[in-house]
């Protein structure tokens, strides 16, 4: 089976329980078309370079896949009738990356600068 990463955007005005259950729909999807999802990443509400659909804002989730070509026709079929997912884009890769995604890295090390931030002002 082939790997891939898809990665949805949804409407800024979900609750992120709502976008939570999109996610575990896609998996669902995936599941049901035997494949497998390996990591499943929420980067949260994120500003879009220009409005979509009338939204300045997004919920980006990123999904890592193990699954044969059928099944990802079948989710980005799925994703383009879902009117809550305004955008999404799958990419086929060598190999699932180990550990969290570069998006998730990045979270982590501006947070940690925010700490350091605060402590040279204290």
């Amino acid at each position: 089976m082939a790997h891939y990463e898809h990665v949805f955007l949804a409407r800024q005005d979900l609750a992120q329980a709502q976008v939570d259950a999109l996610a575990e729909a896609a998996t669902k999807i995936v599941e049901d078309h035997q494949g497998k999802v390996t990591k499943t990443e929420t980067w949260g509400l994120r500003s879009l370079a220009y409005r979509i659909s009338k939204n300045r804002k997004a919920h980006y989730v990123m999904l890592e896949i193990d699954a044969p070509g059928d099944t990802v026709a079948e989710l980005e079929r799925q994703a383009g009738i879902n009117e809550d997912i305004i955008r999404y884009m799958t990419i086929k890769v060598d190999e699932a990356e180990a550990g969290p995604s570069v998006m998730m890295r990045k979270q982590e090390r501006d947070r940690e600068r925010g700490r350091r931030r605060e402590e040279e002002n204290a």
